[in-house]
């Protein structure tokens, strides 16, 4: 009697032990060699990284039927890290800054979408790409100031209340047609203005105008 109550008290005996990840199964548990045989355990809840073949984990459970890989203590290969969580991930501090620091570069990536809402929002960087089918931009008020700007598309449409340019410089060459329409037009140049063509029509519904101190006709 004493024999099989040793027995029976043993089958439940807690377990607490370091061992090496040999695979995961199809159902998300793993197998984890140590003491001498394989385990099955099911992953903790606060395990956050992941855990690969070959890295030293801790198991531990109340007895060998409900054992869990409580944490990764040996990673096999260190230089790569996957933090991994089942369902929806937040990450919060309640007092606090959230900063995102790496050596190398930092890849947000986003199977719907990838969405930035806050009060303020700044970018720094030497040097900025952006890659999109479509953009649409909605603001109230833009403001920039750049020292270049080089603008290269098959096509340009703008509808404005009121433009207003002022330049050093400027220069328009246009391969074919150039049109303008408008209610009323005022050309003013402080020295001189130049109109060529190999044909040039100047027409009036009411009334042609030409008014200076010197008119050379031919």
């Amino acid at each position: 009697m004493k024999s099989a109550a040793n027995s029976n008290r043993m089958a439940y005996d807690p377990v607490h032990l370091l061992g090496e990840v040999l695979q995961r199964e199809s159902d998300g548990r793993y197998a984890v060699a140590c003491d001498g045989r394989v385990w099955t355990a099911q992953r903790a809840a606060s395990c956050l990284l992941e855990p690969m073949p070959g890295d030293e984990v801790l198991i531990s459970g109340p007895d060998p039927a409900r054992v869990y890989l409580l944490a990764v203590t040996v990673q096999a290969e260190p230089g790569r890290t996957t933090l991994e969580a089942q369902g929806e991930l937040v990450l919060r501090s309640r007092t606090g800054d959230v900063s995102l620091e790496s050596a190398g570069s930092v890849a947000l990536r986003g199977r719907a979408a990838v969405r930035v809402q806050a009060p303020e929002y700044s970018v720094e960087a030497d040097e900025a790409r952006h890659a999109v089918g479509s953009m649409r931009v909605v603001a109230r008020q833009l403001h920039a100031t750049v020292g270049e700007t080089r603008l290269v598309g098959r096509s340009y449409e703008a509808a404005l209340d009121r433009i207003t340019l002022m330049a050093r410089l400027s220069m328009r060459s246009v391969s074919e047609m150039d049109q303008m329409r408008a209610g009323a037009i005022d050309f003013q140049a402080e020295q001189s203005a130049r109109l060529h063509a190999a044909y040039t029509l100047v027409t009036g519904a009411d009334l042609v105008k030409v008014d200076a101190k010197q008119i050379h006709m031919g």
